[in-house]
């Protein structure tokens, strides 16, 4: 009786331990969670408030200060763009795993120009600036021209796979209904 006593209290022990161990897990998964939302959140929240400082800027500064800011926001605004529609169709369309790896090397040399771009903002030497503007510019153009080919490439793709679908569903509803309008012309009666 003892023996059987010291084994249910032990696998007790076992199993309570074993909740401990799940319950300290689980709240260190929901606070690292948490803690990622927030961080994420937070991000977010520091591009809404940079894209609309950066527009007002593009708006109401003239001169090369104004240009810059028109300069990262075109930038910005095109990359994301694409990026929306890449990832859109990946899940339709293996093929574009290629595009978006394309699409992260872009984005490397559009983050180091926005980088270039950031700190000519705080720069107190207009000329400097007004200087470096036409080398930016062209950089800007380079980068914001292969972002919206490959966008425009990514739309034209899922477009054109929507309307091949479209048009293989609408053949294969015709024979349907084509099946279904074809009924015996007389019906034997089931009570012969």
């Amino acid at each position: 009786m003892e023996t059987a006593g010291m084994i249910v209290l032990l696998l007790f022990l076992i199993f309570a331990s074993l909740a401990v161990v799940a319950t300290v897990r689980t709240a260190r998964a929901v606070k690292r969670r948490v803690r990622e939302g927030i961080d994420r959140g937070s991000a977010q929240a520091r591009r809404v408030v940079e894209d609309n400082r950066l527009r007002v800027r593009s708006r109401t500064v003239p001169g090369p200060s104004g240009e810059l800011a028109r300069l990262r926001l075109a930038l910005r605004t095109s990359l994301d763009s694409t990026f929306r529609a890449v990832e859109e169709g990946r899940g339709q369309d293996a093929s574009l795993d290629e595009a978006a790896g394309l699409l992260a090397r872009l984005d490397g040399h559009a983050r180091a120009l926005d980088g270039e771009l950031r700190l000519l903002e705080g720069e107190p030497d207009r000329a400097r600036v007004q200087a470096r503007l036409p080398d930016l510019a062209a950089r800007a153009e380079r980068i914001t021209h292969s972002a919206d080919a490959l966008r425009w490439a990514a739309q034209d793709r899922a477009r054109h796979f929507a309307a091949d679908d479209l048009a293989g569903l609408s053949r294969e509803i015709d024979l349907e209904s084509t099946a279904l309008r074809h009924w015996p012309s007389k019906l034997s009666p089931s009570g012969d």
